[in-house]
């Protein structure tokens, strides 16, 4: 008999027009195509669970295998976000480096398994699994919201992050082009901005990130976890594969678009070897910057990481993994307490001496300068000019 985690399912009713929200630990259909969660955890704000015994998941899974097996396809839902406002003030408190956020969409297709902003989705009721790769929260207004909240004369003009909680360019972007509008309106009106990306449709957008780089108020962050296609398929799996990201650098970069390579997370035991060869070929690439972020697993992301592991990963390296990263969080899986964004003990110091060496070597973060609001002008609200 097949084997699964009996944990309980969850199931939620909750009203968001008539559809009925399951959720549950193991799927009961077995994984999911090109999905990287491969559990569905109760949502940690919600007390009504209904418990399905274990055996009747096994008997689902065998009576699947007898059929022929395979994978169960998954289709995403998208939601109408009726935010009343755009940009985000990121709490005092936040060892985050900048202020500013706008964030066009909430959850994130790519389905990156080791998400920091997998547990924000429960504040929405849905589960941080797989939930947060296929129900989705648009925001169809951004662009019209941030024209007003741009133009009022309290606003400064100080630099926004995009993509604080969730990539700008997942594939939902392809249809909706929120995220492209936004960027027109900070672009005729020199609003300095930033993006972190997984995806080489910023490419689509080469246009705007000039026009702003030119004025020294756009920079574009690529993420790099390793330069392994077939593992970066496993643990980002409808991410853009490394050589597209890397082109996508070399493009950026040769339109004039100052360019960041994160390598974020880094996996111990698992992609902290590949450190100068991602900082070669971000550099190779015409990457000026560079940075790094040790694995964090908050709340539940912790099972869905592990059960990953379990899927995905050859069982020795899987313990070994999980063992670096107890030994970095003071014997925990996570501690936001302990050195949140580095980990302690010799293997971090290692990461971090190695990254200094390195990007030295390769001529990064030689280019230093903070975005600026030189050219920040009020965007025209109703036919009318702003007051500067």
């Amino acid at each position: 008999m097949i084997g699964v985690d009996k944990r309980v399912n969850v199931r939620i009713l909750f009203g968001m027009g008539q559809e009925d929200h399951t959720y549950r630990d193991a799927l009961t259909d077995g994984p999911a195509h090109r999905r990287g969660a491969g559990l569905n955890p109760g949502n940690r704000f919600e007390d009504v669970r209904l418990h399905v015994l274990g055996e009747e998941l096994d008997r689902r899974w065998v009576e699947r295998e007898e059929a022929g097996g395979g994978l169960t396809r998954v289709e995403r839902r998208v939601y109408e976000d009726q935010t009343r406002t755009i940009i985000n003030r990121v709490a005092k408190t936040s060892d985050m480096p900048f202020d500013w956020t706008v964030n066009p969409y909430r959850g994130c297709e790519h389905g990156c398994i080791y998400c920091f902003a997998r547990p924000y989705h429960e504040y929405l009721g849905f589960s941080c699994g797989l939930d947060f790769e296929t129900k989705l929260m648009a925001k169809p207004r951004a662009a019209e919201l941030l024209t007003k909240e741009l133009a009022r004369p309290t606003w400064r003009g100080e630099p926004i992050v995009m993509s604080a909680i969730t990539d700008i360019y997942q594939p939902i972007e392809h249809e909706l082009r929120v995220a492209r509008a936004c960027l027109e309106v900070m672009a005729d009106c020199g609003q300095p901005v930033s993006t972190m990306t997984k995806s080489a449709m910023v490419l689509r957008d080469v246009d705007l990130w000039a026009k702003l780089a030119s004025m020294n108020a756009g920079r574009v962050t690529v993420t790099l976890v390793t330069l392994d296609a077939e593992l970066a398929q496993k643990i980002e799996p409808r991410a853009t594969l490394p050589v597209g990201r890397l082109r996508a650098i070399r493009e950026l970069t040769e339109a004039g678009v100052p360019v960041t390579v994160n390598i974020a997370p880094i996996i111990p035991g698992l992609t902290d070897a590949e450190l100068p060869r991602i900082l070669e070929a971000a550099a190779d690439a015409g990457a000026r910057r560079a940075s790094w972020v040790m694995l964090r697993l908050p709340y539940q992301v912790k099972d869905l990481f592990l059960d990953w592991l379990e899927r995905s990963v050859h069982p020795e390296r899987a313990k070994k993994v999980e063992s670096l990263i107890r030994q970095m969080r003071g014997g925990k899986l996570y501690d936001a307490r302990v050195a949140r964004g580095r980990g302690v003990g010799a293997l971090s110091e290692t990461i971090a001496k190695n990254f200094d060496v390195f990007t030295r070597r390769y001529g990064l973060n030689r280019d230093m300068r903070p975005l600026s609001s030189a050219h920040f002008r009020r965007p025209e609200t109703g036919g009318q000019l702003g007051l500067w």
